[in-house]
């Protein structure tokens, strides 16, 4: 056999191991241009990578990957539940991180820095006193807003002068986001905002400003944005009572103010603190140092749960990789550079923090960024980031993060395991590098969205039901992770390490991929403005 045919057979044998009949699924077939994102552009350099990416599969294991969520469940439940960002079940999570990546042979930082830590101490109260008495029901009506501050206030209800209440023409209010929307008697009072097109921390900041001694937002009234938006967070600490409340309660009480004066009762038992957290960086000491592959997860959860899916399952996959690549690294070409982010649920601080104190320099270093968050959801889907912006072109990566969704989409196709898109919406510590102009893609189990009827005919599951009913929550245990779904994932991972690890080539999409995507792709600069900063919804 010819050395080209060789490298052919073998490539072929990555992407395409045996799969037992009860998981397979339909895919699309591979395109050409899919199919050559594998290449490296020469037989010899083809059949390294495929070789070593088989190797790399097979040594990493869910047994492998269950010793390090094993460890992690252990950490919180040491740790009162939560190995979230500023607590001991977090400390407790960066050392372990540590000893692990020294022990496999890697040049090991661990970078400080610090967050705004926040936690409810306990349910906020919310009572209409005049001129119709009223207790609301906490996480019903209303909730205590994220990085509130702690108070008991009570005062008039004072709306912004741009409150929209439908059928209102506009679709976003932009009640309080400016310092004119706030009328004089605001000061010393409670603002009702309603909320828009501008950030929670926005509208706050300015009530504030207007001398407001707390503020109520409620959201809008169009459909879909009716509820309590559960998700919905201030992404900035501020030193007054703020709550959230649903449409029909800020409704009812703008209509009550238009008639005159309404007056309200507020408490919020919050903490609110500067804490330090860490970045776990660790670099293999072979590849060339000017060419960097950076593979990240997060180490924080939830204050609420130990976060084992969310995202112990991506800083386990990672860390087993990173064990096992650890005793190949000496035929890598290209560094790579294995970094479990901090304080990811409090809205990417970690990765933002990282990518920020890069020189320009050590920036431009960096080739790719492979993000793996949440790998073992229980009703999952097979999502793939959409880098060349083909399905959600107002939301695509710089260019090369095409390429990166193509191994991806060839990996699983040459499996037949289904795959679906899913949009760089903001929600994972990618946004740091696609801000920065770098390249990145990923992979995705799912969170709290609903998996439709079509999503369960492909990948099973039930439809109508969460892809992790367990998201954000304290059941979101050891118990909690999908076998499957994370064996798979897990071999596309090791891949995907592998062939950025040995590509000559920059990081840059297929001609057609990036001819198709030009007229769409800008600069990304910051999702800045977009509704979500990690998992906080933060407008």
């Amino acid at each position: 056999m010819r050395l080209s045919h060789l490298a052919a057979a073998a490539l072929a044998s990555v992407v395409a191991l045996p799969l037992s009949s009860s998981l397979a699924q339909a895919a699309p077939a591979v395109t050409k241009a899919s199919a050559s994102t594998l290449s490296l552009g020469n037989p010899l350099g083809d059949l390294i990578t495929a070789l070593m990416s088989l190797d790399l599969q097979r040594a990493v294991t869910v047994p492998g990957i269950r010793q390090h969520l094993n460890a992690l469940q252990r950490i919180a439940d040491a740790n009162d539940g939560t190995r979230a960002a500023g607590t001991p079940g977090n400390v407790a999570t960066v050392n372990y991180l540590k000893q692990r990546l020294q022990r496999a042979g890697y040049r090991v930082t661990v970078q400080n820095f610090d967050i705004p830590y926040y936690k409810e101490l306990s349910p906020g109260t919310f009572a209409e006193l005049t001129p119709t008495p009223k207790t609301f029901v906490d996480l019903t009506d209303f909730t205590t807003m994220p990085f509130s501050g702690t108070g008991d206030v009570t005062g008039r209800l004072v709306p912004t002068n741009d409150v929209e209440i439908p059928p209102a023409p506009a679709p976003n209010s932009t009640s309080g986001c400016e310092a004119a929307d706030f009328p004089p008697e605001t000061a010393g009072n409670i603002a009702l905002v309603q909320r828009g097109t501008c950030d929670f921390s926005v509208k706050a900041a300015n009530a504030k400003a207007a001398g407001a001694v707390a503020a109520v937002m409620f959201n809008e009234g169009q459909p879909g944005r009716t509820d309590l938006f559960p998700t919905a967070a201030m992404d900035v600490p501020i030193d007054i009572p703020v709550l959230k409340a649903t449409f029909q309660v800020g409704a009812d009480l703008y209509a009550q103010t238009q008639a005159g004066p309404v007056t309200v009762h507020i408490t919020t038992d919050t903490q609110s603190e500067i804490r330090p957290t860490s970045n776990v960086i660790g670099d293999t000491w072979f590849g060339r140092a000017d060419s960097v592959v950076v593979v990240g997860a997060h180490n924080d959860s939830v204050t609420a749960g130990p976060g084992i899916n969310d995202d112990g399952s991506g800083t386990a996959t990672d860390l087993e990789v990173a064990e096992q690549l650890g005793r190949r690294q000496i035929l890598l070409r290209n560094k790579v550079r294995f970094i479990f982010f901090g304080a990811e649920e409090l809205g990417l601080l970690g990765s933002y923090h990282y990518v920020e104190t890069l020189s320009d320099a050590e920036r431009a270093k960096i080739k790719v960024m492979l993000d793996f968050d949440m790998l073992a959801s229980p009703n999952y889907v097979r999502f793939v980031y959409d880098g060349n912006g083909s399905t959600f072109p107002d939301a695509s990566g710089p260019n090369g993060s095409g390429l990166v969704e193509n191994v991806f989409l060839a990996f699983f196709a040459q499996r037949n395991l289904a795959t679906t898109p899913t949009a760089f919406d903001g929600r994972s510590d990618y946004v740091a590098f696609t801000d920065a102009g770098i390249p990145a893609g990923g992979i995705f189990a799912g969170a709290e969205g609903i998996k439709t009827a079509a999503e369960a005919r492909i990948y099973g599951g039930t439809a109508g039901q969460p892809y992790d009913a367990c998201y954000h929550q304290a059941c979101d245990t050891i118990a909690n992770i999908n076998n499957t779904v994370l064996d798979q994932f897990a071999d596309a991972v090791a891949n995907s390490v592998v062939v950025f690890a040995q590509r000559r080539d920059p990081v840059v999409d297929p001609v057609g991929l990036a001819a198709s995507a030009a007229a769409k792709r800008v600069a990304r600069t910051a999702t800045r403005g977009a509704l979500y900063k990690g998992p906080l919804m933060i407008r």
